[in-house]
């Protein structure tokens, strides 16, 4: 059983594979990038198991428990916890707090012939430690940030570099008003997480200067760390400028030519098209403010008619 800080951090300096037992709606809220989620109870079941636990007590509960995974429901959960050791035979298993539901899984296992070492603590215990390890990252290391007008290039230029941290990865978002993307942004757990993870390589590696790109508060529906942010906010920057021109190509294939595809792949030509649509309208839309009434309709006229016309030619 794992639950020593070193374990916990070998852990994530070497992308360890984690069996995730929690039920689905926990992993969604937040979980570690090499995380597989098989619950070894769902949504409803797991609600059923607590309320009888709340009105009941334990031993109720484990009964219950019992009675819902059982036969083929059973069967398949253990088959599905043996592929995985079979694919991952250095792999750890977890759940909440590494209690009851790790040591089931793990004894049905057994029962299979088959084995995972537990993380004592569970999931709270290696949240918890990522996030202190986040903050004394932050504090040992410096910055250096990377600033300039949309489309200059920063992200190209961040992801050249072996000493830098793409923080609009992390986030899923590119920080802007149109920045969001076809599929679901990060969670606000499983961006920390992730940060907190390569800032932990980094200093393992003893990289401490780290360069960013310069970021607000926020990227898209998440927010930095206030440690990091606060740090940020104190960095020296470089600022990149490049032609107008440079800049429309870039954003023309970002945000346009890139997220196009970004739709049609996940929604399928019809309706991918309409998602696209919606995406470069309602990001226009919150930037309505800044625009002023009068611009803004100039502006939204012009998109659809542009919307329009790519639907009709794909021009």
């Amino acid at each position: 059983m794992l639950n020593q800080t070193e374990g916990y951090s070998n852990l994530f300096l070497n992308d360890i594979p984690l069996m995730d037992v929690r039920a689905p709606v926990e992993f969604q809220r937040g979980s570690f990038p090499t995380a597989e989620n098989l619950p070894i109870l769902d949504d409803q079941q797991r609600e059923t198991i607590g309320t009888c636990y709340k009105n009941l007590g334990k031993e109720v509960a484990i009964n219950k428990g019992h009675d819902l995974v059982r036969g083929t429901i059973r069967e398949a959960r253990i088959a599905a916890w043996i592929d995985f050791a079979n694919r991952n035979p250095n792999g750890y298993l977890y759940c909440f707090r590494g209690g009851m539901r790790s040591r089931i899984a793990q004894q049905w296992m057994q029962e299979s012939g088959a084995d995972l070492p537990i993380v004592k603590g569970g999931y709270k215990a290696l949240r918890s430690y990522l996030l202190n390890a986040l903050d004394e990252s932050v504090a040992f290391c410096s910055f250096k940030l990377i600033g300039g007008k949309t489309g200059s290039g920063k992200t190209i230029l961040i992801n050249e570099l072996n000493n830098s941290i793409d923080l609009e990865a992390a986030a899923y978002h590119r920080g802007s008003s149109f920045g969001r993307h076809a599929k679901p942004q990060s969670t606000q757990i499983n961006f920390e997480n992730t940060l907190a993870i390569q800032f932990l390589k980094f200093v393992h590696q003893e990289k401490i200067d780290i360069v960013l790109e310069d970021e607000a508060r926020t990227i898209g529906k998440t927010g930095l760390p206030k440690s990091l942010f606060e740090r940020m906010r104190q960095s020296p920057i470089v600022v990149i400028e490049d032609p107008l021109e440079t800049r429309l190509e870039r954003l023309q294939q970002e945000y346009v030519l890139d997220m196009h595809t970004e739709f049609i792949q996940k929604d399928g030509e019809e309706l991918g098209f309409k998602s696209f649509s919606n995406y470069l309208l309602v990001s226009l839309e919150k930037v309505k403010k800044r625009l002023g009434p009068a611009r803004y309709d100039d502006i939204r006229t012009s998109m659809q008619q542009a919307i329009k016309l790519q639907n009709q030619s794909g021009d």
